[in-house]
Formats: C-alpha cells, structure tokens, sequence
C-alpha cells in the first residue's frame, strides 16, 4: 500500500473511533489531519471530508446506541435537517472567491479553540 493510502485509512479510523465515542464529527479529526500530516489545502481537505461522510458513516455507531437506549431519533432527524442546510450555506460561504484557504485555515482553528475552551470551562 502507498503511504497516502495508508495515511488516509488511519485518519478515516482514527475519525471514526473519535466519533463512536464521542459523537463528534469526522471532519474535526479528519480536516486538521489532512491539513497538518498531509499537507493538504484547506479547502481541498474540508471538501474531501464532506465527500468521505457521505455514505451513512454513522449507521453502525447509532444502532449500538439505539440498542442501549440512548439514541433521540427525533433530535436526531431535527439536527440532520440543520446540518444539511448549514453544510450548503457554510460550503457556499467558504467557496467564495475572497475566502482564502489561508483564511479559511485560521476560520477552523479559531473555532476549534473557542468550541474546546468552552468545553473545557463549562459543565
């Protein structure tokens, strides 16, 4: 196997691990990853992470939950509805010609630290 190959199949593990046990989404592992081991473009790592979660990634992690009855369906149908419409709008926004992939690098990092010290300061 090549190393980009194999690179990519342990971020995609990695992710996917991350968001069984803790229901986060794969591009919080996956984006940085691709960025900052693979030197990949902003732009061009948040759009193959968009691609990679297509497939109902999250089926298997959700039927476990739902087993042990800890699964809301209808939130999660509210929530799914929420994330289809804000992964347009957020898409749209990030590929306008005045937002750089520079840009859009600090934009992420930025709201990583935020959404973490918020995490790590609330209850």
């Amino acid at each position: 196997m090549s190393n980009i190959l194999i690179q990519l199949l342990l971020i995609g593990l990695v992710a996917g691990v991350a968001g069984g046990m803790f229901g986060i989404g794969g591009g919080a592992i996956m984006v940085p990853a691709m960025v900052l081991l693979m030197g990949m473009d902003q732009k061009f790592a948040t759009g193959t992470s968009i691609a990679a979660q297509i497939l109902p990634i999250g089926i298997l992690g959700a039927a476990v939950y739902y087993r042990n009855g800890q699964l809301n369906i209808k939130y999660a149908v509210i929530i799914a509805v929420g994330l289809v419409v804000g992964n347009l709008f957020g898409a749209l926004f990030a590929n306008q010609p005045f937002i750089s992939s520079e840009t859009m690098k600090k934009l992420y990092g930025i709201f990583l630290l935020l959404l973490g010290a918020r995490y790590l300061i609330n209850r």
